[in-house]
């Protein structure tokens, strides 16, 4: 093989140089036996071989480039190639790749861009079929639209041309090695003791609870808490659309939706789960997301013995929750009637918890509502506690307080009966937090 002929790089000429000695070190090296090999024997092999690549090249590489560039190949044979970086950063929720030029993440609730790029776009589809490829999917013209989960658990989609006009683009959901608990609610102002109390009682006491809230809003994460309150005597089944939630209890099986496979058949959708679910003796039920026509199956699980069950769904607003949960039962394509579809949701839901990402990138628990029953042909809502906006300081900040509406909920009797006593108090009382 011909040595590569360079004259002495600059700083700007680094990337091209390392691209060259990349390419030849790949060629080098035995990617399919590396695999198999410990990393830290690989790390020394590739070390030895980019040693001898620069010196009998001539290439005037420092010690921190070579270190530099044995961690790049390292990750390109073992991971991700240049997100390796970000997902080993425990701040970063999500990845989002918008062509090979661009990468942005996200940071305690605020989008920011990295330096990190892909060499090219055929570089970056490497990276997206070694993701896909590994649960045995495909990503191609005929499929341009994939989902995928990576093994922590993070969940992947990526989208090719020509859909996607400039470029492949990926998006990686993350989720935290130790998932937040209620302690960590508390202390990022997520919502006030009192509140966490009165729901950790609505979860004792078996009520039916649906957090509602927009994408990125902490769903997942505020549904991880809730579950946390749930006996460990107790068989939990969760069904989702891909495995996020993290639950800690003992008794627990665990759904999972199936794509179509390359010919297209074999899908298993959400309500498919939902009803075997049923069929498997659980105490509790946990929806991830409502999406579709598994709503219906899942209100009428609440309706006829599965009480204490939890579900999560998009929405800005618990009275837009409720809309779009109706919405999603017509979806089943059965004809009933809305006031019946109504009814059903009104006996089978007793609270809703909306949470909201604001435009500091902090998450507020907006509304704790309770679901009365129906007024007319109205399903009938009364707010618990709120988050009141006050406004916004100069530096971004949110302001505002929450405050107890001096409602008492007509479910305080459901949780008495539990021998949950909560005091009248704290009701009546406004807090600011």
């Amino acid at each position: 093989m011909a040595p590569i002929t360079t004259t002495p790089p600059t700083r700007t000429d680094f990337g091209a140089v390392k691209a060259a000695i990349h390419r030849r070190l790949i060629q080098k090296l035995n990617l399919d036996r590396l695999t198999e090999v410990n990393r830290e024997d690989v790390r020394r092999e590739v070390t030895q071989i980019l040693e001898a690549l620069v010196v009998g090249e001539s290439t005037p590489m420092n010690l921190q480039e070579r270190e530099r560039l044995a961690q790049e190949v390292l990750d390109e044979v073992f991971g991700l190639g240049p997100l390796e970086p970000l997902l080993a950063d425990p701040t970063i929720s999500d990845i989002l790749v918008n062509t090979h030029k661009r990468v942005y993440v996200e940071r305690r609730g605020i989008l920011e861009m990295t330096s990190v790029q892909f060499r090219d776009d055929v570089h970056l589809m490497g990276i997206i079929d070694r993701i896909v490829s590994a649960i045995g999917r495909r990503v191609d013209e005929s499929s341009p639209m994939v989902d995928a989960r990576l093994a922590d658990g993070s969940r992947v989609n990526a989208i090719i041309p020509p859909l996607a006009v400039d470029g492949p683009c990926l998006s990686i959901r993350r989720f935290g090695r130790d998932p937040l608990t209620a302690d960590d609610l508390l202390q990022n102002k997520t919502l006030t003791p009192a509140m966490l109390e009165l729901l950790r009682g609505c979860v004792k006491a078996r009520l039916n609870i649906l957090v509602s809230g927009g994408t990125g809003a902490g769903k997942t994460t505020f549904l991880n808490v809730l579950s946390s309150y749930i006996s460990n005597r107790e068989r939990i089944v969760t069904v989702e659309d891909a495995a996020e939630l993290q639950l800690h209890q003992d008794h627990v099986v665990r759904l999972e939706t199936r794509p179509a496979n390359i010919e297209g058949k074999g899908a298993i959708a959400q309500r498919q789960l939902v009803i075997n679910s049923l069929r498997m003796r659980p105490d509790r039920i946990i929806v991830g997301e409502v999406r579709g026509e598994e709503a219906l199956d899942m209100l009428q699980a609440m309706n006829t013995g599965h009480d204490g069950s939890l579900t999560t769904i998009h929405a800005n607003t618990p009275r837009d929750a409720l809309s779009r949960l109706e919405t999603m039962v017509a979806m089943a394509s059965l004809n009933i009637p809305d006031h019946a579809i109504r009814r059903q949701i009104a006996s089978a839901i007793d609270v809703v918890v909306q949470i909201s990402r604001n435009s500091d990138g902090t998450r507020k628990v907006t509304n704790l509502a309770e679901i009365t029953g129906m007024e007319g042909e109205v399903v009938s809502m009364q707010d618990i506690f709120t988050f009141r906006k006050r406004g916004v300081r100069e530096t971004g900040e949110v302001l505002g307080e929450f405050v107890a509406t001096g409602v008492r909920p007509k479910f305080a009797e459901k949780l008495a009966v539990a021998g949950i006593n909560l005091p009248l108090s704290m009701f009546e009382s406004p807090m600011v937090l």
